[in-house]
């Protein structure tokens, strides 16, 4: 195994630069998701089938989900695949094409959808989210192909749509279009330390509440004829806070970081002008969960606060669900996936991987709700939705190593 190692790495090298050429040019193609504004991801899709046309692959399949948003009306997802020596049984390694928006743009050096390579990092929105994987599968094909190694298993690839959006119109949907199988195995690139020693195996529950507070309008140089929605809805995000972490306090120390965690993040505009006392005020939770709590009992708490700020307010509270996900149970530790992963990363880094779980939100979860063994893993800066986010070169080739031993052990 040594020494089929050292081919792999000489080839990464050799080949690494040939495969960062197309990167850039996937990279140069904004795909920011429709619910942050964007167009999608349906160009960049259309040049990753492009480079996969020259990669030899043994077949390649686009998937399209409609979306009545976009000019274009679809989403489309990529599968590709490699033949192995069992056919029955496939290795699939997933990325996403899509990406969240810059953010505030004076945060950024550089122009964030023009990728810059510098100091060994290529800086953009995307590039380690999750650009990164998507080099690090093209070069690892590069490898298997090159090296005409034949895998155990096939190799499957996935270019997926709209995982920064809960990929309703990506993961979720192949799964659901029975386009994997129990008896496959998934790498799900899109959470990983700086050196690569984790392999996430779980996650949490997700809860994405919208709260709308209703008050009355009126002149802030006469408060007292109106209801201050927007007092009221700090109020209550204060004391949602401060309840949440209080009742549910418990910790698992598999996940990082062990505890459930309420966030209140996005704040809608309420009125326009200074001097007018808002009537109506919505902000959002983010809530991730840790599976010894039910959602149901997380919910309940909740529905209790708001009706008690109605009752000593005066004001009508709605809460919308955003997003509900129940985490499926774990990925078994005892799995060939989560064997196999530590021993390549032990081979090859001389690391004792890390099993853990993370607060949720990657698309293993959907296979893993139908009992198909998946592992999130990368090696990562966590520069994902930062500004100037880059990923490191050296990461692509590195991970490509792995994924291409994996395919032979």
């Amino acid at each position: 195994m040594n020494e089929v190692f050292k081919k792999i790495k000489t080839a990464s090298n050799q080949y690494l630069n040939d495969v960062l050429r197309s990167f850039i040019e996937i990279l140069e193609i904004p795909a920011v998701n429709p619910s942050g504004g964007g167009q999608g991801e349906a160009k960049r899709a259309e040049k990753i089938l492009d480079v996969l046309a020259k990669y030899d692959v043994d077949k390649i399949v686009r998937i399209d989900v409609p979306d009545n948003r976009l000019e274009g009306g679809v989403r489309p997802n990529i599968l590709a695949l490699i033949n192995g020596e069992d056919k029955s049984r496939t290795l699939w390694l997933v990325a996403h094409t899509d990406t969240v928006p810059e953010g505030d743009i004076k945060l950024w050096d550089t122009d964030p959808f023009k990728p810059v390579i510098k100091n060994g990092k290529i800086f953009g929105r995307g590039t380690e989210d999750n650009g990164q994987a998507i080099a690090s599968i093209l070069l690892t094909v590069k490898i298997i192909r090159e090296l005409n190694l034949t895998p155990k298993n096939n190799i499957g690839l996935v270019f997926a749509a709209d995982e920064e959006a809960g990929s309703t119109y990506g993961l979720k949907h192949l799964v659901e279009k029975e386009f994997f199988k129990e008896v496959d195995e998934a790498v799900v690139l899109d959470y990983g330390a700086p050196d690569g020693s984790e392999i996430e195996v779980a996650e949490k529950h997700i809860l994405w509440l919208r709260f709308i507070v209703h008050g009355v309008q009126a002149h802030a140089a006469f408060p007292h004829e109106g209801i201050n929605a927007h007092r009221i809805g700090i109020r209550l995000a204060s004391t949602l806070d401060q309840i949440l972490h209080e009742r549910f306090n418990k910790t698992d120390p598999i996940f990082t970081p062990p505890t459930s965690t309420f966030e209140p993040t996005k704040k809608e505009q309420n009125i326009d002008n200074v001097n007018t006392v808002p009537g109506r005020d919505v902000f959002y939770f983010d809530s991730r969960i840790i599976p010894t709590y039910n959602i149901r009992e997380v919910l309940e708490v909740i529905e209790k606060t708001c009706r008690s700020f109605e009752s000593i307010y005066d004001v009508k509270i709605d809460v919308e669900e955003v997003m509900k996900w129940e985490s499926p149970p774990p990925t078994s530790t005892e799995s060939s996936i989560v064997k196999n992963l530590s021993k390549a990363l032990k081979l090859t880094r001389n690391i004792d991987a890390k099993i853990i779980g993370i607060g949720g939100g990657t698309c293993a979860a959907f296979l893993r709700a139908k009992n198909i063994p998946a592992v999130v893993w990368s090696t990562l800066d966590r520069m994902a939705h930062k500004p100037n986010e880059y990923c490191k070169i050296e990461n692509i080739r590195k991970d490509s190593e792995i994924l291409t031993l994996l395919s032979i052990i």
